[in-house]
């Protein structure tokens, strides 16, 4: 779960940006949140990321026990041309890992939330 400031603009980065679907979305008024669930190829083929909204909260910080979420990807260099091209913000090209052979790439969303870019073997 990761809690957002502003929820349609995060439906927007993981659906227009990282080509994630919209599962579903639902309303707490009692208890002043909203969630939206996104993920690829529908549930429960795949995992899911839940975005919090947590009413009239802007921003979070981020702390020390977050480090990212990692997505596998068919191709790293492609994923991250077509992030660029609809507006992400692409933080490490993609390129391999130090060290190793692995290509990855990092990007964040809106809240600073950090995506790395895992290309499958």
């Amino acid at each position: 779960m990761l809690r957002v400031g502003n929820l349609q603009r995060s439906i927007d980065f993981y659906t227009q940006v990282l080509g994630m679907q919209l599962l579903r979305q639902s309303e707490n008024p009692a208890y002043k949140y909203s969630l939206a669930f996104v993920g690829y190829e529908g549930n429960p083929a795949q995992a899911e990321i839940e975005l919090t909204y947590n009413w009239g909260t802007e921003s979070y910080e981020m702390g020390t026990a977050y480090g990212h979420i990692a997505l596998g990807v068919p191709d790293a260099y492609a994923a991250c041309e077509k992030i660029k091209a609809a507006g992400g913000n692409v933080t490490r090209e993609a390129g391999p890992v130090m060290g190793g052979r692995t290509v990855i790439a990092f990007v964040t969303d809106p809240d600073g939330y950090k995506i790395e870019l895992i290309q499958r073997a």
